[in-house]
């Protein structure tokens, strides 16, 4: 396959089947391309828009070379796709974004060590290998503080909080004793997220800085416009496109951050996430090109849509038994419905998410 430009009617390849391969895929199509997604379960909600379906093992690189042959370009849903799939599916087809992007953002010690060798603020953080790093290191990152197992975590996932020094050990257990971070608690006033997009030819956009409300560790609420100064959506847009092209991204990257610092604010990056995000999904209605359609148009050449906000947005995710109320939120004026055609509701799983638009400010 070619790294040309893709026209219309080209396939795309996406890795994982989930509600952000299912964005994509309606993304997609409005474009006049086609998807081709690959999952290892066969109830996946993007399975219900794509033009053509693969179930399989991440793990089974046959499988995942035979999806890729069938495929003009291939990118992912989330992040923690295994290096040898990616290697499998980028022998018959490009892979964007490209595999440095997935390697930092899969393991948290080297996501840190990436965004601080940039000269980036970041948490307190250590290497925790064993249950003796961590009582030696909590001793110079003191409680509260948070243990993180460096691969596979998310929403709230692999991680145990610390409150004081005699928690170490339980905190060991709690995350199955795997190798791990311990990083330091930030005092925060807001947590924000910067949804970027990079071209294949090295075009950077951004789509407004957001404000993020986290709940039990899973995002509840992403607002635009964030209550920031222009000077710090400045920095934030700054540190946002330096962390893109030193990866040498293409398509969407999100960088999640904290303000600090009170009447000085400033940013500490949290974390780097190399795939369209919750905190962008405000954009399907208060932009004129959504992140997912901007992913699309980076992966397969094409020049990248306008990212201006048109109205102002709170987006908010519905989770668990909040989806039973989908009537109710049909009914409101200014909003927007978005479900995941997923079966069942369970406490903590994303069925989907509202976008309330109002008049741009």
């Amino acid at each position: 396959m070619t790294e040309a430009l893709l026209p219309p009617g080209s396939t795309i390849g996406i890795l994982g089947g989930g509600q952000l391969g299912r964005m994509l895929s309606v993304a997609a199509s409005q474009l006049g391309l086609k998807t081709h997604v690959f999952n290892d379960t066969p109830s996946a909600p993007a399975f219900q828009v794509a033009a053509k379906t693969s179930v399989g093992d991440y793990d089974d690189l046959d499988a995942v070379a035979r999806f890729a042959e069938q495929v003009d370009v291939v990118t992912c849903e989330f992040e923690n796709v295994p290096a040898a799939t990616l290697e499998a599916a980028g022998a018959a087809a490009p892979v964007f974004p490209p595999v440095k992007s997935f390697e930092i953002a899969q393991d948290r010690l080297n996501e840190k060590d990436f965004v601080s060798g940039l000269g980036i603020p970041v948490a307190p953080y250590a290497s925790i290998k064993t249950l003796a790093d961590l009582k030696e290191f909590i001793l110079r990152i003191p409680p509260p503080a948070l243990l993180k197992t460096r691969r596979f975590g998310y929403d709230g996932k692999g991680q145990a909080r610390i409150h004081t020094l005699c928690g170490a050990e339980s905190a060991w257990e709690a995350i199955g004793e795997a190798p791990a971070i311990l990083e330091g608690m930030v005092s925060f006033g807001r947590e924000l997220s910067v949804v970027t997009v990079r071209g294949r030819d090295g075009t950077v956009r951004f789509y407004d800085v957001v404000e993020n409300v986290h709940k039990d560790g899973i995002l509840e609420t992403s607002k635009v416009p964030a209550s920031v100064t222009a000077a710090l959506e400045a920095e934030a847009r700054a540190i946002a496109g330096k962390i893109a092209e030193a990866l040498g991204h293409v398509g969407v990257v999100t960088v999640e951050m904290f303000e600090t610092g009170g009447a000085e604010p400033a940013l500490t990056v949290n974390e780097i996430a190399p795939r369209v995000h919750n905190s962008g999904h405000w954009t399907l209605d208060a932009c004129l090109v959504s992140q997912f359609e901007n992913h699309i148009r980076a992966i397969c050449g094409w020049d990248l849509g306008d990212v201006t906000r048109h109205s102002n947005a709170v987006m908010t995710n519905l989770i668990g038994d909040d989806v039973d109320r989908w009537r109710q939120y049909a009914a409101e004026a200014g909003t927007s419905v978005h479900l995941y055609g997923k079966a069942e509701a369970r406490p903590g799983r994303k069925m989907g998410h509202i976008n309330r638009i109002s008049a741009k400010t």
